[in-house]
């Protein structure tokens, strides 16, 4: 057990390196809801939990009393990933909810663990037709995404990374809460 806590406190660490890239996202985000904008999260499976915790942590509050923000998680209606799913492919679950929802100067921020979700990588296309700015998190390697920023978690496991992209939401969540 021990070597196993050992490995997280050495992800940890190496998580700092992502420091600058963390704060750009900040800035990018706080630049949106000052804007009027909205910020979107999408990703499958356990990173879908993620964009739905994230989504609520701006929604609801993080750590302090303030004014709701305009967040939305394109993983949590299974009306609309169904019918999407069903009428075009799942391909096309997130790119066409940012066509239909997002609007210029809205951020998304794209969830895979792999970098490699077509779905995600897909509603990163569908964000730059409409200048909506993007953020990905991701794991150590760094993806051939077409994105604004890239925050790549320091490990190649699932779990571990999955571990490092809610400390990163939820460390993003605090700095833009103290703006509020």
């Amino acid at each position: 057990m021990e070597k196993m806590f050992n490995k997280r406190i050495e992800n940890f660490k190496l998580l700092k390196e992502q420091e600058n890239n963390i704060l750009k996202a900040v800035e990018m985000i706080l630049e949106a809801f000052k804007g009027g904008n909205k910020i979107f999260f999408c990703g499958n499976g356990g990173s879908a939990s993620d964009a739905n915790h994230l989504a609520a942590e701006f929604i609801s509050r993080f750590k302090k009393e303030r004014i709701s923000l305009p967040a939305i998680s394109l993983s949590a209606n299974n009306s609309i990933l169904t019918a999407i799913s069903n009428d075009y492919d799942f391909k096309n679950i997130f790119s066409r909810q940012i066509e239909g929802l997002a609007k210029e100067n809205d951020v998304l921020i794209g969830i895979s663990t792999s970098g490699k979700s077509e779905n995600v990588l897909n509603a990163f296309v569908e964000a730059k037709k409409k200048k909506v700015k993007t953020i990905f998190l991701t794991g150590k390697n760094k993806s051939n995404a077409v994105v604004d920023l890239e925050i790549n978690a320091p490990s190649e496991i699932t779990a571990e990374i999955q571990e490092l992209h809610i400390a990163i939401g939820h460390i993003i969540a605090e700095l833009v809460e103290k703006e509020f």
